[in-house]
């Protein structure tokens, strides 16, 4: 091809791409031109003129003719300049001026377009603000350039504001270009059918457009019928677009994929635009485009017939729900249908009455926008007509609101029908009470047009709506009207009208209002030659649709009033708009909430799309885990199989793939158990050879992975290949060895990326001899990248810098700080005008900021506090389209509104300074961790890492979190996060917050001997084992009496015992003197052997103790001898078989033993029920007889299944973040099965106890060493066991020791 060729051909391409993308419209050549500045005066028109030289013809730009510009008689918001610009045109922008050589400019104003003169439309930017700036002096011209260009004919000014030294003046200007289009106007019965030849058919996509206006609320836009019936269709219902599936020859009613826009019967023109691809298609209406997946059988679709306008029934040239109105440029794949039409192409046919120009009809609206609207008309000139009629139809969004008042001349009262509870109500007052009242229709507040007729004739009253399908209420009273009738509301007291409105004000809009059956020429209203009006928008309807599309996010419903929008969000998220999630977004976040084991709903992107999940949250360890269950954590028995197949097992997650993917990722550590027994079942044969059996994991389905639990991926080999000591040495696995013996390969997975396990393939169960067993255990995690992620800030000019932040519509921050400073900027991000930041301006307040070019705004939260107590304190700030908040730890929110005429988008543009601000002043020092945006974690240590000034990491969480720590608990620091060190406490668990309790028997004994080098080191400036002062304290639940509950002896005779007399009342026997008796103290507290859980403590210092029994007053005694408590030999709970040197009494009911509970027992520094139930091998203690470990000293022991508690945040009112339990919120298989096991373990186990018991008794007590087989508590201070499972495992459930 020569260079010539090539030049035409591309010149041919070109034009096509022009011609085909020009769409009806003149292209995209430049659109800019003047279009006022050559109108002749004739096209100017306005609401008055100042004088002849004031005219609205004069209104050019940059002209001086006449008063050099436009200004009306009076200067008020009712004033309007109107062009006409002679055909449709697209306009681009807007130019105003003030009055030449004068002091009358606007500052702000409206603009209103209409192809009628009739039925204006405001423009609105970014859906919502509708103003306009003006000028700030009559010469400088400021030119506004529309966001999306207007097609109109006629454009209506209107002042807002202007000069207060001056009036109104206005010259202007506007810029476009012609616009051309092709138009058809279909009657509802009308319709144009295209059928498509083979050629044009696409299987694997198609492209329409059109723009449509019309005043019904519903009919059939388009239908594309494809083979077999199979068809698309857009209607219109109830004024919204609906996207519908239709299968013709069959009775099944349409399916709806989706609906969008709001309000398309207001006639004006609305954009539509269908892309069909082979899965989904893109459906846009306006400006707001949504993605619909649609049916597989569409993809191979081909679209044989379009109908336009209608459907045509099968066998009936008559259409169904047809659609009335006008269409303009119907494109299908770049072609314009609408020509073919017009030409009589035999691809088309016109069905009914088709005209090719678009046929509006006149109706003027009126709009009540405010408090102080309202519409006054005469009502009868002549009363003897002896009746009322009265008609008009009324959109709104509001539930309340006075339609239309009148007095009653004849009865000396009035009438007044209005809205309550979005139903059309009727009453007649007189003298201070009711003497009628009607009601009729329902949901009235639903945006659609509702007709309403009130007529009184022939002593018969009656009020419909919507031509009594919306409902009728008939009276038997007569009704005349006098001689003024107010819609809407009433003037001014003032004014001195007979005028009173006991209801809301009507927000709405009315039109074809009609008086005893005749039409109100709302035009004359407006000109003031008919009736009166304040504060109304005449020919128009001003109604906004603020729910369509909805702002509220995560599945927010939405509901709406005239003025504002509400968002009543699902469970899980919260905020003006439903942005911001109550969960937390890991179980170590919980853990610093202070929370505790149990089932926990996690956010783990926050505000981010992805749901919420439900997690146990196992904080049992120092490490915090986060549990995830399948459907099948059990171990599983397989018998061979005949035929030679392979056994696959699928797990399904009690969770969503993004939520468990995302979890996996934020977490440091996962891992998941694999374990199978075997027995002549071969598992992974060797690394050259094809493995018998594999596993899938990762990301959807999952990738094969060929290795076992505790081997590295791709090895091919499991844990026993990896550490060298398989039971065969050729092989890689102990299954491998192909043995009768039954053999086990297990471990924990830890690769991330192949987590979580998907499904399991095991191949080698086709020999008769071959069994095998398998587990896969839940996925377990810990820790949370994002909650530690920290940078210290060492100096006030240091700072990290980020990629600019985008929050146009939405935003929300969130981070927590620390610091000494009292002062200092956390984050700040600049634009050409806009600007986000969060400072700490003082000690005690932190302030949120921002500008979206309306100017600044900031919202403040003081604290109490000083917050530079180098503790953590949380921020948590949020803007949005309703409101910006800010919250500070748990202090209550501080908002403020946005703008009630709608938002503007914040714009960025520069990089986001973190700690900082881009002029280096005011920067903050001190330490910020977590720092989320839109619930993004930025990476502070990464960026610290190569920045000067800042370090990465924060340590010290003691300060903020110490307090966690409980029960003398004590709180180590550590680099990420704290753990409570339990060692000096008489409690257990991550907090040292649960009790140590135990039940005991007659039998039960457990002894604690106390070594000198123990008393040495606590007491090293005393005598040996002597103890001047004492503490001691339990609690215990009994009905036995009497009954030592508590005995310390020592080695000189003296002793310390605590016990219930007969009398039920506690008594303690102090000898200190071995000489002497021991001394008697007896609290008043009765009923202690009541079965009820009882606390007590004792404080002695020389010869002063008191005893405090539960809520009960300290009681107060003193000794006869302050000796010393010298020589301590042991401490005895239970029974006591050392009574040689006891006293008779004393001894006599140390025998008895002692039958009940015992729980959190604590003598100075020891705790022995601990140390025995705990650390049986590590301590000094003997155990003779049953122990049972259980949670009977807990208040809530009367459930002992009620451990573990599922917290839901969202119930819990003010805090969140608090995790509040929700018990019962669980209802899966395994928590049914876990159940059931933890009855029939309790069952094996009580069988146990019984006949451990009865052989107990013919053996001879054994030292507490000797003791295997004891399972550990939870417990800080000792290593957590083996625990695979533990939300089928309580750490409270009965443990039982015999020995």
């Amino acid at each position: 091809m020569d260079l010539g060729t090539k030049r035409v051909a591309g010149i041919i391409v070109q034009v096509a791409l022009l011609l085909s993308s020009s769409c009806g419209t003149a292209g995209e050549e430049v659109c800019d031109s003047a279009l006022v500045s050559n109108l002749p005066p004739s096209s100017f028109r306005s609401s008055s003129q100042l004088s002849s030289s004031h005219a609205p013809g004069f209104a050019k730009l940059n002209r001086r003719e006449g008063a050099g510009g436009w200004s009306p008689l009076t200067s008020d918001r009712y004033q309007w300049l109107e062009v006409d610009l002679g055909e449709r045109t697209k306009i681009t922008a807007v130019a105003t001026q003030g009055r030449y050589g004068s002091s009358d400019w606007l500052t702000s104003y409206l603009l209103m377009f209409s192809d009628t003169g009739h039925n204006w439309k405001q423009y609105r930017q970014e859906d919502s603000i509708g103003s306009f700036p003006g000028n700030s002096n009559a010469d400088s011209v400021v030119q506004y350039k529309l966001q999306q260009p207007a097609v109109a004919r006629f454009l209506r000014l209107i002042p807002l504001d202007w000069n207060p030294s001056g009036r109104i003046g206005l010259r202007l200007e506007t810029y476009g270009c012609p616009y051309t289009s092709d138009v058809v106007s279909l009657d509802g019965g009308s319709s144009l059918v295209y059928r498509l030849s083979p050629g044009l058919r696409r299987t694997y996509g198609d492209v329409f457009s059109l723009k449509f206006k019309t005043l019904r609320n519903s009919g059939i836009l388009l239908h594309a019928e494809g083979e077999g019936g199979l068809g698309l269709s857009l209607e219109l219902e109830r004024g919204k677009l609906q996207l519908l599936l239709r299968r013709e020859r069959t009775s099944h009613e349409p399916r709806r994929l989706a609906s969008l826009g709001s309000l398309l019967d207001d006639q004006h023109w609305h954009h539509l635009a269908v892309e069909r691809r082979s899965s989904h298609l893109n459906l846009t209406v306006d400006k707001h485009t949504e993605r619909v997946q649609i049916p597989a059988e569409f993809s191979r679709w081909g679209i044989e017939k379009l109908s336009v306008g209608g459907v045509q029934d099968l066998g009936s040239p008559q259409t169904k729900r047809g659609f009335h109105g006008c269409l303009e440029n119907l494109l299908y794949n770049g072609l314009n249908r609408m020509e073919l039409a017009k030409h009589n192409d035999h691809q088309v046919t016109v069905v009914g009455n088709v005209t090719f120009s678009c046929a509006e009809p006149v109706s003027v609206a009126v709009t009540f926008p405010g408090p102080q609207s309202f519409l006054q008309l005469p009502g009868a000139t002549a009363a003897s007509l002896g009746g009322v009629s009265v008609g008009f139809q009324f959109r709104t969004w509001n539930k309340a609101g006075l339609l239309l008042t009148f007095a009653l001349p004849q009865d000396g009262g009035v009438a007044w029908l209005y809205l309550s509870e979005a139903r059309l109500r009727l009453q007649i007052h007189k003298a201070g009470r009711a003497l009628l009242e009607l009601s009729a229709g329902s949901a009235l507040n639903d945006g659609q047009w509702h007709s309403v007729e009130l007529s009184s004739r022939r002593g018969c009253l009656t009020i419909a709506v919507d031509k009594q399908e919306g409902g009728v209420a008939h009276a038997s009273f007569s009704v005349t009207a006098g001689s003024q009738l107010f819609f809407g509301g009433c003037p001014a007291e003032e004014d001195g009208q007979e005028c009173k409105n006991p209801f809301n004000i009507f927000q709405g809009c009315m039109r074809l209002l009609s008086l005893e059956n005749q039409p109100v020429d709302l035009i004359m209203v407006q000109q003031r030659l008919l009736g009166n009006y304040s504060q109304l928008q005449i020919d128009m309807c001003g109604i906004i649709d603020r729910c369509s599309p909805s702002r509220c996010e995560h599945g927010g419903r939405c509901t709406q009033s005239w003025t504002i929008f509400h968002c009543n969000c699902n469970s899980g998220y919260s905020g003006a708009t439903c942005h911001s999630s109550v969960y937390e977004q890991s179980c170590e976040a919980y853990k610093h909430n202070g929370n505790t084991s149990g089932h926990f709903y996690i956010d783990v992107d926050g505000s981010g799309p992805i749901k919420p999940q439900l997690v146990y949250c196992n904080m049992t360890e120092d490490t915090t885990w986060m549990e995830i269950q399948h459907n099948n954590t059990e171990f599983t028995r397989l018998q061979p199989s005949a035929g030679g197949n392979q056994h696959s097992v699928h797990f399904d997650y009690f969770t969503e793939d993004e939520q468990l993917l995302a979890a996996i990722s934020q977490s440091e550590h996962c891992e998941q158990e694999l374990a199978y027994h075997c027995r002549k079942s071969r598992l992974l044969n060797t690394p050259e050879g094809s493995p018998f059996s594999w596993w899938l994991g990762g990301p959807g389905p999952g990738r094969v992975q060929t290795y076992w639990g505790g081997a590295q991926p791709g090895s091919q080999q499991c844990a026993c290949g990896l550490q060298g000591d398989c039971v065969d040495p050729q092989h890689y696995c102990n299954c491998d060895a192909d043995r009768m013996e039954w053999a086990e390969d297990s471990g924990q997975l830890t690769h991330k990326q192949s987590l979580p396990v998907r499904s399991l393939v095991l191949g080698d169960l086709q020999r008769p001899e071959s069994e095998a067993a398998y587990r896969v255990g839940p996925l377990r995690c810990h820790g949370d990248k994002n909650f530690w992620n920290a940078a210290f800030f060492d100096k006030e000019t240091s700072y990290l810098h980020f990629p600019t932040f985008h929050g146009e519509l939405s935003a929300d921050i969130s981070f927590l700080f620390k610091t000494t400073a009292s002062s200092g900027v956390f984050l700040e991000n600049l634009g050409i005008k806009d600007f986000i930041r969060i400072e700490l301006s003082s000690s005690t307040q932190v302030v949120f900021s921002f500008d979206v070019g309306n100017g600044p705004l900031e919202v403040r939260v003081e604290s109490s506090v000083p917050l530079n107590d180098s503790r953590w304190h949380r921020v948590r700030a949020e803007r949005n389209v309703k409101e910006a908040s800010l919250r500070l730890d748990q202090l209550p929110a501080a908002t403020q509104e946005a703008p009630a005429d709608g938002h503007f988008h914040l714009q960025l543009n520069s990089q986001l300074f973190i700690g900082g601000t881009a002029s280096r002043q005011k920067g903050f020092q001190g330490c910020i961790r977590s720092l989320q945006l839109n619930g993004v974690t930025l990476d502070l240590e990464e960026r610290a890492r190569i920045t000067p000034g800042v370090q990465p990491g924060c340590p010290g969480h003691c300060s903020s979190y110490g307090s966690f720590c409980q029960n003398q608990g004590r709180c180590v620091e550590r680099t990420n996060g704290f753990h409570c060190d339990c060692s000096l406490s008489a409690y257990t668990g991550v907090f040292c917050h649960t009790e140590v309790s135990a039940s005991f028997t007659s039998e039960t004994s457990v002894s604690y001997t106390f070594e000198e080098p123990y008393e040495l080191s606590r007491h090293s400036s005393v005598l040996p084992s002597s103890i001047y002062s004492d503490v001691a304290s339990l609690s215990f639940r009994t009905n036995q009496s009497p009954a030592v509950l508590f005995y310390v002896g020592s080695h000189d005779g003296a002793y310390l015992a605590l016990l219930i007399n007969k009398h039920e009342m506690l008594e303690v026997r102090y000898k200190l003197d071995s000489s002497r008796e021991a001394e008697v103290l007896r609290s008043r507290v009765r009923s202690l052997a009541d079965g009820q859980l009882h606390t007590v403590t004792i404080r002695r210092l020389t010869d002063s103790v008191s005893v405090q029994i539960d809520q009960n007053a300290r009681e107060e005694f003193n000794l006869t001898s302050d000796g010393e408590f010298s020589a301590v030999k042991l401490l005895v709970l239970g029974r006591v078989h050392e009574s040689d040197e006891l006293d008779p009494d004393l001894a006599r009911l140390a025998s008895l033993g002692f039958t009940g509970c015992l729980s959190v027992v604590h003598f100075n520094s020891i705790s022995p029920l601990k140390a025995a139930l705990l650390h049986p091998d590590t301590s000094p203690v003997v155990i003779t007889g049953p122990l049972l470990q259980s949670n009977c000293g807990s208040s809530a022991s009367a459930d002992p299944y009620a451990a573990e508690n599922t917290h839901h945040l969202s119930d819990q009112p003010g805090s969140v973040g608090s995790g509040q339990p929700l018990v019962n919120a669980i209802r899966t298989d395994s928590a049914l099965i876990g159940g059931v096991i933890a009855v029939v373990i309790f069952v094996i186990v009580t069988g146990l106890a019984i006949t451990a018991r009865f052989l107990y008794r013919r053996k001879e007590t054994y030292r507490n060493q000797e003791v295997k087989g004891v399972k550990q508590e939870d417990s800080q201070d000792f290593p957590f066991t083996n625990q695979a499972d533990s939300q089928n495992v309580s750490g409270e459930n009965p443990k039982e020791y015999f020995i």
